[in-house]
């Protein structure tokens, strides 16, 4: 419990204090006019306030992203405590702050393009086509995931209702893709957004009230984490959303395109991770305190099936229905954005104008058919490859803004890093995961740490003096 109560006032604290280091160093200007003034088109670039743009901007991250990853993580006992918290400050919210005001200060230019401003034009094309395929795997699995569980709750045998379900949610994407922002976005996520928080705050609250929650083990012995795994690199890739996660990077532009002032760039980028962080600590510690014990967990099943019951059994028929909504809407909501954001990044790729209806559908009407094509691959095939992506494209963000900071002379350390440990992090896992090449962990672990000490050489020879910026980064 005291692991728990000490990691949730952290991130509290870490919001007020080194979000707001974060933000000198960026250094924001609120009398600066923002692209959503500037280039209103009533499509993308839509003017919303700082409360509303927060709760889309969350939504659009989280999904199921801080509950699914936190209770595969809760695995490792406490120590996913200290991974949602330090990752969370120093990594994941840096990075979706600098992704979504690098990306302000670029007329809301997609993390492609930014990239490509920062690290050149190679990264550019590699990025451009990276993201579009990290979007494409987050829209597939967020198509597949809620028609699967819709299909078990209403008749798990009929592959009929799995279909139907299937259309419904890929129409309803379509809708969220081509219609502007504030037709159905702007409206259904503060709501679904607020529930997300009203389940989390509902879940902790019937943990204290229960007693359930001294049950989360603490920095003792046994309780460190399971036999026979390993912490380094499988927990830092389990819990991607609720530390820190790629796919991030792709939604801050929709937000950006959006703010009143960069004065709510904190609020809304730094912020919405620090909310997601809370709710990844919730969810970890119910899931390790409602079944006992770590091996209560590991036996209670998959994630979906712990999030229903954790949901119904503290908190009855109104559970229930949160668990639904978290499982179903949840997913839902990101996988929307997910196709959006693919083709507001197509768009800039290929210089595209999308205030024209006609554009718009040109653009996402081969998304949805590659989607669609997808949707015939084994699930979990496709979710392996999402997590190290993810990951991938986070480490890449990092970089992109230690370079934006350095070559403005500012302090690149808050993002350099965090982009070093990262670096670590996914070459060790792609090389020694099963998914991955399969190599003896130990090779794995070193071939991961050398390249990240290179990386990190590598950057402080040729960043050790300021540069005169250029592209997005002299804005």
């Amino acid at each position: 419990m005291v692991s728990f109560i000490v990691g949730v006032v952290a991130l509290v604290v870490g919001y007020f204090i080194y979000g707001k280091f974060v933000e000198r160093v960026f250094g924001h200007e609120p009398d600066r006019v923002t692209p959503a003034k500037r280039i209103a088109d009533g499509v993308d670039y839509v003017e919303m306030g700082w409360p509303r743009a927060m709760l889309i901007q969350f939504l659009n991250i989280a999904g199921t992203g801080p509950i699914f990853g936190a209770i595969m993580g809760a695995y490792w006992g406490p120590w996913a405590f200290v991974w949602i918290v330090l990752g969370c400050i120093f990594a994941g919210a840096v990075h979706d702050y600098l992704s979504g005001m690098i990306s302000l200060r670029s007329d809301g230019a997609s993390v492609a393009e930014i990239v490509g401003d920062n690290l050149g034009p190679i990264a550019r094309q590699i990025m451009r086509v990276f993201s579009v395929i990290l979007l494409l795997l987050v829209g597939v699995v967020f198509i597949t995931s809620p028609a699967l569980i819709l299909k078990n709750l209403i008749d798990k045998d009929s592959q009929t209702i799995y279909w139907v379900v299937l259309g419904i949610i890929i129409i309803y994407y379509m809708l969220a893709t081509l219609l502007p922002i504030d037709k159905i976005i702007g409206r259904l996520y503060p709501i679904f957004g607020a529930a997300l928080l009203i389940m989390a705050v509902g879940i902790v609250t019937m943990l204290f009230v229960t007693g359930e929650i001294h049950n989360v083990p603490e920095f003792t012995g046994a309780n460190l984490h399971l036999k026979g795994t390993h912490l380094f690199p499988f927990l830092f890739i389990t819990i991607a959303c609720g530390a820190i996660s790629g796919f991030h990077a792709t939604q801050s532009p929709i937000i950006a395109r959006c703010l009143r002032s960069e004065n709510d760039g904190r609020r809304v980028f730094y912020g919405a991770m620090i909310a997601e962080g809370v709710v990844a600590m919730i969810w970890a510690a119910a899931a390790m305190a409602h079944f006992g014990n770590l091996e209560g967990l590991a036996a209670a099943g998959a994630a979906p099936v712990v999030v229903n019951k954790v949901s119904i059994e503290l908190m009855g028929s109104i559970g229930g229905v949160l668990a639904v909504l978290g499982v179903v809407a949840c997913p839902i909501t990101s996988g929307d954005t997910a196709f959006r954001s693919a083709r507001l990044t197509i768009s800039d790729w290929i210089g595209y104008d999308q205030k024209p209806f006609s554009n718009r559908l040109m653009v996402a009407i081969p998304l949805f058919v590659i989607g669609l094509a997808l949707c015939f691959i084994d699930f979990q095939i496709i979710w392996r490859y999402f997590a190290w992506s993810n990951q991938t494209l986070a480490t890449i963000a990092l970089w992109s803004g230690a370079v934006y900071l350095a070559r403005l002379g500012k302090n690149y350390w808050i993002a350099f890093v965090p982009a070093v440990f990262m670096t670590a992090v996914v070459t060790s896992y792609i090389l020694c995961a099963g998914e991955g090449l399969g190599l003896p962990y130990e090779v794995g672990l070193w071939v991961g740490i050398v390249t990240a000490i290179a990386l990190c050489a590598w950057f402080l020879y040729v960043w050790r003096s300021p540069k005169v910026p250029t592209g997005a980064a002299a804005n």
